[in-house]
């Protein structure tokens, strides 16, 4: 079966010009790490890592499915590696302790003050 179909009927992608342009980015790829394409041929029990924005995948295929269904059924043509869960709780984890935020009044000063000094460029 075609990775790109898969990657559409699994729901990682709404459509599969959209999954093919994942994996000619180079957003997808095998257990070691290399580059795969459109056509690959895909197989039960096969590892695909796929990056989606600051999230990294690591799912092992169990079943090949060429239709899109519902995402409980959809669910089931896949499993999340111990390993990709406890990284993504990780990444979750450290977005909610750390919120990005804009510098206040105060802050915007002592980084001018800094500039200034010629500390920083």
């Amino acid at each position: 079966m075609r990775l790109d179909k898969w990657l559409w009927a699994a729901r990682f992608y709404k459509t599969r010009m959209l999954a093919k342009q994942a994996i000619d980015a180079g957003h997808v790829r095998d257990a070691n790490g290399t580059r795969l394409k459109p056509a690959s041929a895909l197989s039960v029990g096969q590892t695909v890592t796929i990056s989606r924005g600051q999230q990294r995948l690591e799912v092992v295929v169990r079943q090949l499915y060429d239709r899109r269904q519902k995402a409980s059924l959809a669910q089931q043509l896949y499993e999340e590696t111990a390993d990709s869960i406890t990284r993504r709780a990780l990444q979750d984890k450290q977005a909610v302790e750390q919120p990005q935020k804009r510098p206040d009044k105060a802050a915007r000063r002592e980084l001018a003050a800094i500039k200034r000094r010629g500390m920083l460029r």
